[in-house]
């Protein structure tokens, strides 16, 4: 007579397939069930949110959600390995930026809801920016665990942390509580084994990481070096040019970097006009 692992008996003579972690982060359909049973469900004011400039995916054709469909395609062609060549973990996507305030934070909170659109994609939004959190917050939420809470204690499962949304493909991972080596716990093998199980555990899953800012810490450099995909966002008219050289220099060996250019002027009939606020511009190169 032997025992499972659960304090079960078992019968020796038949097979018997032990659930390891292995297994199960190979499982797709019983992570989501289990993810399902136990992540918390909130509810986003979505017509807060669309006053606030976020992309609303019920709502009407708007020029932002078109400039989103255009910055998103390549990356989720990349992390569906669909792309010129396939990328590692290309499903693990940082916004950044050379220094705070270019509007990362939108970027990566307005591209995770167009993703969400998407047929065949889910999305998860991590603040990975554990030093100055700010996702919840603009998304109308108050702090809650998350991150933080799964690398400082073994005992809590990523699952028990993310918030499922009432935008039904968006799911949400705070920062968590704070802690004063929060910023090394970044660049822990804690983070490492933990972002190697995210990569893997959901084929069809894109994750966007709000990341800190990449000349303000070090640990963003080291976020950077786990991720396929990498979006520096640049605030038109705000960031030098020596700046954004210097920032892409710290991510150099990320396999894709995008650039993306925020509060961009357009051209109307009356002279330049801001419009919606934001303006893209896409770049993009393999170590380049």
């Amino acid at each position: 007579e032997t025992h499972s692992h659960s304090g079960k008996r078992v019968d020796p003579d038949k097979k018997v397939a032990l659930e390891t972690p292995q297994t199960f982060a190979a499982d797709n359909s019983k992570a989501a069930e289990s993810e399902t049973h136990t992540s918390r469900r909130i509810e986003l004011d979505l017509a807060a949110l669309s006053a606030a400039g976020f992309i609303r995916p019920d709502a009407p054709r708007s020029q932002l959600a078109d400039e989103y469909r255009v910055v998103k395609r390549p990356l989720i062609d990349n992390a569906m390995g669909r792309g010129a060549a396939r990328i590692k973990d290309g499903n693990l996507i940082m916004v950044t930026s050379a220094l705070p305030g270019e509007g990362k934070t939108f970027t990566a909170a307005n591209l995770a809801m167009s993703i969400a659109m998407e047929l065949d994609n889910t999305v998860m939004l991590v603040d990975a920016d554990v030093a100055r959190p700010t996702l919840l917050n603009k998304l109308g939420l108050p702090p809650m665990r998350g991150l933080l809470d799964v690398l400082v204690d073994d005992s809590i499962d990523l699952s028990q942390v993310l918030l499922r949304t009432n935008v039904e493909k968006l799911t949400v991972l705070p920062s968590g509580t704070q802690h004063p080596r929060a910023t090394e716990l970044l660049a822990s093998d804690a983070m490492v084994s933990l972002l190697e199980d995210m990569a893997r555990r959901y084929a069809d899953r894109i994750i966007i990481f709000d990341s800190p800012p990449l000349l303000v810490t070090t640990e963003a450099r080291a976020l950077a070096s786990h991720m396929g995909q990498v979006v520096v966002v640049v605030k038109a008219e705000g960031t030098s040019r020596a700046d954004v050289m210097h920032a892409l220099a710290t991510i150099e060996t990320c396999p894709v970097k995008l650039m993306l250019l925020n509060q961009a002027r357009a051209l109307t009939q009356d002279g330049f006009a801001y419009g919606y606020g934001y303006g893209y511009g896409y770049g993009y190169g393999n170590g380049n």
